[in-house]
């Protein structure tokens, strides 16, 4: 008897020149998919993630399309070999858009467009000395809370934590100055490891809204279809089954945390046994061990079921 699946994209961070390239057995229907990608977009996906340059590739508004093909690549080459299902899905960030083109709610065509226009608007946000992000390892939720309060306070701008990862691991952003507070205060809190990210845009955080008008109009011009699978989205860890809200959910996750750890709890809770990571790497599968440890964890470019 298999074992109550779910399936997991990952998100920024997961990138790197060459990704896929070792996916021989899937290479017909991954070309396949990015060729459809490159078409969409007006440029060649799979040759910038084959040869770069990384410069470019680590820029938002291509490595969100690059993520979500690699994913949807997978997917359907998954779909293709039949062993199981999954019941549910979820995506980390950028990778809640490749868990829906996933569950059928929308296109690959329109869903590349959408992320590549996302990663645009998130650049585009302007920030009096820049935008910042770090990892906070080894202190409770509520220190790094607080911590972020605290160099908010002191330094009168904007730091917030955006991903709940793991337990023990989180990562905060707003501007440079509160950051670099908040990075401080947490050492001090005894923090194992207090760093900045090579990320300027402040990803999930209240920086973001002013970019969410603009957003909500790309949404709207989507032609979305019902979800054929359940996703867990990232705002409040929920399954959405309208398209209201489901947008409502997505524009509201460029200005708030992903709750992933309450994300893995859920699929626990509800009886998965197995996760599967479709996409490049195994980011969230070392997260999902060490949230759950009584889950099997698997990420599909790593390993075969």
């Amino acid at each position: 008897m298999h074992p109550t699946t779910a399936f997991v994209f990952p998100g920024q961070g997961s990138q790197y020149i060459g990704m896929l390239n070792n996916c021989d057995k899937k290479r017909e229907i991954i070309l396949e998919t990015f060729n459809e990608a490159s078409d969409s977009l007006g440029y060649n996906l799979w040759e910038l993630i084959q040869q770069g340059p990384v410069e470019k590739l680590n820029q938002t508004e291509f490595t969100q399309p690059a993520l979500l093909t690699a994913g949807v690549a997978m997917w359907r080459h998954w779909q293709t070999t039949a062993k199981l299902q999954p019941v549910i899905l979820a995506g980390h960030s950028l990778g809640e858009y490749t868990a829906l083109v996933c569950a059928g709610a929308l296109s690959l065509t329109s869903a590349v467009r959408l992320v590549a226009k996302r990663g645009q608007l998130m650049q585009s946000v302007t920030i009096v000395g820049g935008g910042a992000m770090a990892a906070i390892l080894g202190l409770e939720d509520y220190d790094v809370i607080a911590a972020c309060t605290m160099g908010a306070a002191v330094s009168g701008e904007i730091v917030q934590p955006v991903n709940f990862n793991s337990l023990g691991q989180v990562v905060i952003a707003g501007t440079k100055t509160a950051v670099n507070e908040a990075i401080n205060i947490a050492k001090d809190k005894g923090a194992k490891k207090a760093v900045l990210l090579p990320i300027s845009v402040p990803s999930h955080c209240k920086l973001m809204q002013p970019i969410t008008e603009q957003f909500l109009a790309e949404l709207a011009a989507i032609n979305w279809q019902l979800s054929k699978i359940p996703v867990v989205h990232n705002f409040d860890v929920m399954v959405h089954k309208d398209i209201e809200s489901i947008c409502n959910a997505l524009e509201k996750q460029l200005y708030n945390p992903v709750r992933w750890v309450e994300t893995i709890q859920h699929m626990a809770n509800i009886g998965i046994e197995l996760i599967v990571e479709c996409g490049p790497g195994r980011v969230l599968t070392g997260l999902n061990k060490r949230i759950c440890s009584d889950l099997r964890c698997i990420a599909l470019e790593k390993e075969d079921i």
